[in-house]
């Protein structure tokens, strides 16, 4: 049975979109998503591995005397530049990457910008997996981070062009699902490579080539999206695509609504300075902002760190490692919820409850660290279970909320002539603020203490009042139809 999505056409009246969920379309969702496993593995992996002491003994032997000096400071053993380099510089090239790949994606194609990512990060875990010195690390995470920048601007655009309207939610955070995924496996292998001594941490970090081959190969065999295909003139192969994923040949309505809407983006010869203009701030701010949160909710601090954090609470290698896996459960598990409730609550729904429970997790927290963990000391061990219990707490809020879709209402906000463009400043902003954040984490920790974490919780009010104020719904409003239907 077919699925009409009625949508208004303005003073003419309303259209009505005719569509199926096809097994094509749910397929290249499923093969485009794995872009998300790419950067969910390597967010997972990279606090791992900096736990490993076999990896910190060859690249960071100062942390790594550090780590063993029986009365070193419990915030600060981890405290050291370029250990948070090591981390941080995948972001900074992700950044720089989103918008190079803003012009391929326009120029070329969605499908053409995945391939490239998974090449370019393929490369760059070969040389993180053989590395002999620091700069061969950093050199593989700046190509790692080209790659995340260039899967994360194509893959969220890519699912959101592709759905029908009803499900664009859920099948965009197949995305963000992906990203959990691969962090919960990257958890798993960090705890079984951890006593594979010395090269357990090769065999993590060359591990991240899997997900990079499957986008590779997969993005080989799916379709590129009608929207692409008719924004660079191949009328009939758009209109093909079209009645092809919405497995109908009565698409009419819809083609004359990508038609129109790309024959307003070739007006357009400046996209980004268009982003600058009044009728594009709404749009451009929130996509900004909800990035600039999604970081400030401290969740990439906690899972690029899950196992150093659970160390420094008083877990011991193992236990922090398994720890870490508990939350990555969570986080997939979560993210599902996610999925299934997206298209039917609304985002702001889920945003707003998301800050209530995020905000009592993160004070609760700091409450007890700022009690219980002084500089030298152990937390009980019925207290750091509560602490796990919380972290996973607020890892299940965010899971549901804030991580999918904060990539997935900068995708399908944005008018096609600034779409790839304003979608390249929501990619660049979020991989500024995951650098400042992984750069400065453990320093953050070091000063601030148990503090770090009401540092974030005064940060999810902030988001909270952003939600009530100013984000509008964007639920079952057609893609093409946002700046009709939404921002005038």
């Amino acid at each position: 049975m077919p699925a009409m999505v009625m949508s208004n056409a303005g003073p003419g009246g309303a259209k009505k979109f005719e569509g199926r969920i096809t097994i094509y379309v749910v397929i290249c969702g499923i093969i485009a998503a794995t872009g998300g496993l790419m950067f969910g593995y390597d967010i997972g992996i990279s606090g791992g591995v900096t736990s490993m002491d076999d990896f910190l003994e060859e690249f960071f032997p100062v942390v790594y005397e550090r780590k063993h000096k029986a009365k070193e400071d419990n915030y600060c053993k981890f405290d050291n530049q370029n250990l948070q380099l090591f981390t941080s510089s995948l972001y900074l090239a992700a950044l720089v990457a989103s918008f190079i790949a803003s012009k391929i994606c326009t120029k070329h194609g969605r499908r053409l910008t995945m391939q490239a990512a998974s090449v370019f990060f393929l490369v760059g875990v070969i040389l993180n997996a053989a590395a002999v010195n620091i700069a061969m690390l950093i050199i593989g995470r700046i190509l790692l981070g080209v790659g995340v920048g260039f899967a994360n601007q194509a893959v969220p655009l890519f699912l959101s062009e592709i759905a029908p309207v009803h499900i664009r939610g859920a099948l965009n955070i197949l995305f963000q699902l992906d990203v959990t995924i691969g962090i919960f496996v990257a958890n798993i292998v960090n705890y079984l490579v951890s006593n594979i001594h010395p090269w357990g941490w090769r065999l993590a970090l060359g591990l991240a080539g899997v997900p990079a081959i499957m986008l590779c190969l997969g993005s080989m065999v799916i379709a590129e999206t009608p929207t692409s295909l008719i924004e660079r003139e191949m009328l009939m192969e758009g209109l093909a695509m079209l009645k092809k994923i919405r497995g109908t040949d009565n698409v009419d309505a819809e083609y004359e609504e990508i038609l129109h809407a790309c024959e307003m983006a070739r007006q357009v010869k400046q996209p980004f300075k268009n982003l600058m203009k009044r009728s594009s701030r709404p749009q451009l701010v929130i996509a900004i902002v909800m990035q600039v949160f999604q970081q400030f909710t401290g969740i990439n601090a906690i899972m690029f760190y899950a196992p150093v954090l659970f160390q420094t609470i008083g877990f011991k290698n193992d236990a922090s490692l398994l720890s870490a896996v508990i939350t990555g459960i969570v986080n997939v598990l979560s993210t599902v919820v996610s999925v299934i409730l997206v298209d039917k609550v609304g985002r702001r729904f889920l945003l707003l409850e998301a800050c209530g429970q995020m905000l009592i997790t993160q004070v609760a927290i700091g409450g007890i660290l700022l009690v219980n963990l002084k500089a030298t000391n152990d937390l009980g061990h019925g207290v750091a279970v509560w602490v796990v219990v919380l972290v996973c707490l607020f890892v299940s809020s965010f899971a549901w909320s804030w991580g999918p879709l904060g990539w997935l209402i900068p995708s399908e906000t944005f008018p096609l002539a600034t779409r790839t463009a304003g979608y390249a400043f929501a990619v660049s902003s979020n991989m500024l603020f995951t650098f400042v954040i992984a750069q400065a984490f453990l320093s953050m920790m070091c000063h601030l203490r148990a503090g770090i974490f009401f540092f974030f919780g005064a940060w999810i009010v902030v988001m909270g009042l952003f939600v009530i104020f100013l984000l509008p719904e964007t639920k079952n409003v057609p893609i093409d139809e946002m700046t009709e239907k939404v921002w005038k």
